[in-house]
């Protein structure tokens, strides 16, 4: 059996947690300008209809009790690191899939931890003694029906699918609930006569795969209650990114420049936090319109220094024509290498002298905000910027 955990409207659940007078109210995580978006909502604020991803000024709208609050990565991250902590005490086969998700494989360790009820009870007990946050849970044979199963009885839900309940469970299971069919792939199913998973063996296999391609393929061993995917423990990071939707649309690339500068500094103390260094930068641009561009460039030697990042993420921004005004920009990098893989230097070699002199102020300022809190020292370009906007 497999468990599937989920933590209740997390990032709110830990903001009501860590200020009492927010308990009851509605509640969202999210930018304050109406430019904004719900990074989380709370489960009274979710009775509004209000949800992630949603614009701040739809959710005012909705609720004008609403509370916003900014966030506070640095102590999601914490709790998060001790809900994962309490999850490998009963398995040593734990998957951490977001900050507040995880698969954990508990077969065989019935004889240890008791049965999947009592496990999946006992974990959500020491949870809310550890963290005072509540989770649901849901367990099934196979990973996919795990994670649907966690959210049938929330919050605070436990759901379980046993071996003999999967083959009915599918036939009546609406396609949309299924990771990875979104709107468009659904209605291309519903215009195929699939709108429950159960409908998919009805159909002619090489039909659906001549239509949906790979996914074809997934859809019909699901249809079947299969999944052949592992509960993995310990997946690499592959890319670490920041980005931010500007306060005003712009078109000005000196202001879009300070904002990479920011966005870089994040990105590399992330890289060295994580004892990583990236092959590829990469900036992303939404426009006015909503269309979204990448560019991308890949480095001569791997880095973690920010101003290598700032600096190629800038490039990227210079050589770009903008068709309309910019209302978000991100840097990211992905190709990551452990931290401690050399650099090839030649004897006037500039990439190695930026690495170590640059490498050494991030390493000195990393010190220093880890001591004293990172707005201790703030480069007087992104000073300037944050009074500019006051």
């Amino acid at each position: 059996m497999i468990l599937h955990l989920d933590m209740d409207a997390f990032f709110a659940s830990v903001e009501q947690l860590d200020n009492p007078d927010l308990v009851g109210k509605c509640v969202v995580v999210g930018g304050q300008s109406n430019r904004g978006v719900v990074a989380a909502a709370s489960y009274e604020a979710r009775k509004y209809g209000i949800h992630s991803a949603m614009p701040i000024f739809q959710a005012r709208e909705r609720c004008k009790d609403l509370v916003i609050v900014s966030s506070h990565r640095r102590r999601y991250s914490e709790i998060s690191q001790q809900v994962m902590a309490i999850l490998g005490e009963y398995s040593p086969l734990v998957e951490q899939i977001s900050i507040d998700e995880a698969f954990v494989d508990i077969t065989g360790c019935d004889q240890i931890t008791g049965s999947t009820r009592d496990t999946a009870l006992a974990i959500k007990k020491r949870i809310k003694e550890a963290v005072g946050l509540t989770c649901s849970v849901g367990a099934a044979p196979v990973k996919f029906l795990a994670k649907i199963a966690s959210d049938m009885d929330k919050p605070d839900g436990l759901y379980i699918i046993r071996p003999d309940e999967v083959a009915s469970f599918v036939q009546h299971l609406p396609v949309g609930k299924i990771s990875g069919v979104g709107k468009k792939t659904r209605s291309a199913l519903e215009r195929l006569g699939i709108r429950l998973l159960g409908d998919v063996q009805k159909f002619n296999e090489q039909k659906i795969i001549a239509r949906l391609g790979k996914f074809g393929y997934r859809l019909i061993e699901l249809s079947r209650g299969i999944d052949k995917s592992k509960v993995t423990p310990h997946s690499p990071t592959k890319s670490i990114s920041t980005e931010s939707t500007l306060s005003a649309n712009t078109d000005d690339k000196t202001f879009l420049t300070t904002q990479l500068l920011g966005q870089a500094e994040e990105v590399g103390r992330q890289l060295r936090r994580k004892a990583m260094k990236a092959k590829t930068v990469t900036l992303k641009l939404k426009y006015s319109d909503f269309k979204q561009i990448t560019r991308s460039i890949s480095l001569v030697e791997p880095t973690q220094v920010s101003t290598v990042i700032y600096g190629k993420a800038g490039d990227l921004l210079s050589a770009e024509t903008l068709r309309k005004k910019v209302r978000l920009i991100g840097v990211g990098v992905s190709g990551l290498v452990p931290g401690d893989t050399p650099v090839q230097c030649g004897l006037f070699d500039q990439v190695c002298d930026t690495e170590n002199i640059w490498g050494k102020v991030d390493e000195a300022l990393d010190h220093i905000r880890g001591k004293f809190g990172k707005d201790i020292v703030v480069k007087a370009s992104l000073r300037r910027r944050d009074e500019s906007t006051e």
